[in-house]
């Protein structure tokens, strides 16, 4: 059975982006891009890898799975593959199809993650957001959190999951990034 991880990037106070959605406030200083290309390369978008010159193969995951939210700046940016390298899904109930054949999309979150869950291949990788993260929950596997030292006030939680009960992680590596952004990974307690 492949793992679900939610690899996320978050704010000192617990948020991945701000009120409006914009998460252009995190430091992505040289070490957390040497870092994500290394140790996380299928991560950044197909034309981000292109720009940099990234061709590495996949290190974790070979399917991503966002919200609607999380896709929306690739859309608003022409972009309707933004992870042209992965198998895409996106979970919405106002999408009814994606404008991409290379992106599925699914109404029903958790339906769809214990299918991918089941399927043969790498990782799954849960990129966000909040809600999409909360409704899920119960079957993520893995975090791997990137801690900014920023502190934003108010916006998008990392998991949002009010009516979820107390779900126990433990850590498994932690890392600390130069500027100040540490990388920390928990896996689910048995």
């Amino acid at each position: 059975m492949r793992a679900l991880t939610y690899y996320v990037g978050v704010s000192l106070d617990g948020f991945i982006a701000a009120p409006d959605g914009s998460f252009d406030f995190f430091p992505v200083e040289s070490s957390v891009l040497d870092f994500i290309a290394t140790e996380y390369p299928e991560t950044l978008p197909t034309h981000v890898r292109e720009h940099l010159g990234i061709s590495a193969s996949a290190v974790h995951f070979d399917t991503v799975v966002m919200g609607r939210a999380t896709y929306a700046p690739a859309m608003q940016a022409g972009i309707t593959s933004p992870y042209a390298h992965l198998h895409q899904h996106v979970v919405s109930t106002t999408l009814e199809a994606g404008p991409d054949p290379d992106v599925q999309v699914s109404s029903d979150p958790l339906a769809l993650v214990r299918r991918l869950k089941r399927e043969d291949g790498a990782g799954v990788w849960l990129a966000g957001g909040g809600r999409l993260a909360g409704a899920v929950l119960a079957e993520i596997d893995e975090l791997v959190v990137k801690r900014y030292p920023v502190v934003v006030g108010a916006g998008i939680p990392v998991i949002a999951a009010p009516h979820a009960g107390v779900q126990a992680f433990e850590v498994t590596a932690e890392r600390a990034l130069s500027g100040g952004t540490t990388v920390t990974t928990y896996a689910r307690s048995t």
